[in-house]
């Protein structure tokens, strides 16, 4: 299933926000990870607080049993000014010198730990996360020397904070924190929004502007204004666009040489079939005369075939590398009835490194470039004349070079300096149809090479024949096949 086409204008908007907002979310989360840290250290100062308020309200009594005891007489109350508001509660713990309870909540789970070695507080104190009574607390436990007239020793105190004040802090500061951010994503979006339209409105208006123009025009669009970034794009849509309206100026060409050229052989096929219906000729010279006028027509449309095919040859890329010497044999093989015929002097030339010739073209395409220029030959070469052809490597590096000499009487100097034009023949030669040298012409110019013809004189200037010589750049270097 195609997906369906995406728009730039989204792809540039996504592509730009959502980075943003991911970063403002991870910044949000680190923000209020800061946020809580940055609570614990100041509520963390005032459970420390308490715990030293506690610890100036022991003292050391005598006991009859150690010797002595530590006794704590601290009420909750006197906790209360430590207490920031009613949303948090304080729980205390006084452990005495041997490990027992002294004041405080028994079931607050004594502290087991050690000491850090490195601390910001100029005292024995940890602090730590615990839960109690199923609620997480944050505890300080501060070890604090108590002396007196009977004895000194170590007290444990602990005391325990809830978290709802911390949180509540946190999440105030982030909550802060995420309604600048949105303002500040909605002034982003807003202006990446803004930039992004006026950064696509070039392909906008050209978009129009294609939309309004008529199906016919294949004129350049105007490059002069666009971004650079769109030049390339302009420059390969005029590009393009010269292509499809040489392509459709030929195929109106094509159609119009066609249809013109198409009515006389139905016109004279028309007049010889009212004449036999008639009775003015005789029935088999009337058959002969309309046999002669369907082979040429059905030559000239052939012709007219190939000519339209070597158009499409033009925009294929994909062109196989075939041997130019093999092409030549089969066209030779095909005429060589028309020769005998003539009782023409062949001569098929290939030197050496011939079958090394390997040109980049359709096998169809050189043999329908042969097989015009020895039509061409034969028909203009007197009956006992002579025909050589000869392909050998032509003398630039990495070019092949065929030549095709008859003993025709040459072309006309009108001919000769354009004879690749259409529907043109040469006075003593009317049964051409006049487009076989433009095939050849145009097969040449599909394979990138060159076709030159010229009339061959002797030594007293008298023109002796015809020769047709084809230049085709090779796809290889040829290569000796001589040890």
């Amino acid at each position: 299933m195609k997906s369906p086409p995406r728009s730039l204008r989204n792809q540039l908007m996504l592509g730009i926000l959502l980075p943003v907002v991911a970063f403002l979310v991870l910044n949000a989360y680190v923000l209020y990870q800061q946020a809580l840290n940055a609570a614990d250290t100041a509520y963390d100062r005032t459970l420390l607080a308490s715990a030293k308020a506690i610890g100036e309200q022991l003292e050391v009594v005598p006991d009859a049993l150690h010797g002595h005891r530590l006794l704590g007489s601290l009420t909750y109350a006197a906790l209360e000014a430590f207490e920031a508001d009613n949303r948090s509660r304080l729980y205390y713990r006084v452990t005495g010198f041997s490990g027992e309870m002294v004041a405080g909540f028994a079931d607050l789970p004594p502290w087991r730990g050690t000491l850090p070695t490195n601390t910001l507080y100029a005292a024995l104190v940890h602090f730590y996360d615990d839960h109690y009574q199923g609620e997480p607390v944050r505890v300080a436990v501060l070890l604090q020397p108590v002396a007196g007239v009977y004895g000194l020793g170590m007290a444990t105190i602990q005391v325990a904070e809830t978290l709802e004040l911390r949180q509540t802090l946190a999440r105030q500061i982030l909550l802060d924190t995420l309604w600048r951010q949105s303002l500040l994503i909605a002034l982003i979006g807003l202006v990446v929004f803004v930039v992004v339209q006026r950064a696509t409105l070039p392909v906008r208006r050209l978009s129009a502007a294609l939309a309004a123009r008529p199906e016919n025009d294949l004129s350049p669009l105007d490059s002069a204004a666009a971004p650079t970034e769109l030049q390339p794009l302009l420059q390969a849509t005029n590009q393009h666009m010269a292509r499809l309206s040489d392509l459709l100026q030929h195929q109106k060409r094509f159609v119009r040489d066609t249809s013109h050229q198409i009515k006389t052989p139905l016109a004279v096929l028309r007049t010889q079939l009212q004449s036999a219906l008639r009775g003015d000729v005789d029935t088999h010279l009337a058959l002969r005369e309309m046999m002669q006028t369907v082979d040429g027509a059905t030559e000239m449309a052939n012709q007219m075939l190939a000519l339209a095919k070597i158009e499409q040859l033009r925009i294929q890329a994909d062109v196989p590398v075939v041997a130019w010497a093999e092409a030549l044999r089969a066209v030779a093989l095909d005429v060589a009835a028309l020769v005998t015929d003539k009782q023409l002097d062949f001569e098929l030339q290939l030197d050496p490194t011939a079958s090394t010739l390997r040109v980049r073209a359709h096998e169809w395409s050189l043999k329908e470039l042969a097989r015009n220029l020895l039509h061409n030959a034969i028909r203009h070469s007197p009956p006992g004349g002579s025909l050589r052809i000869e392909l050998r490597a032509g003398p630039e590096h990495g070019s092949a070079l065929l030549t095709i000499d008859d003993s025709g009487g040459g072309l006309p100097q009108d001919l000769l300096d354009n004879p690749f034009r259409p529907f043109h023949t040469a006075v003593h030669a009317p049964q051409g149809s006049g487009l076989g040298l433009a095939i050849c012409h145009g097969i040449v110019q599909t394979l990138g090479g060159q076709i030159e013809l010229q009339n061959r004189l002797d030594g007293h200037g008298r023109c002796v024949g015809l020769r047709a010589s084809v230049r085709l750049p090779l796809a290889e270097p040829p290569y000796s096949t001589i040890t």
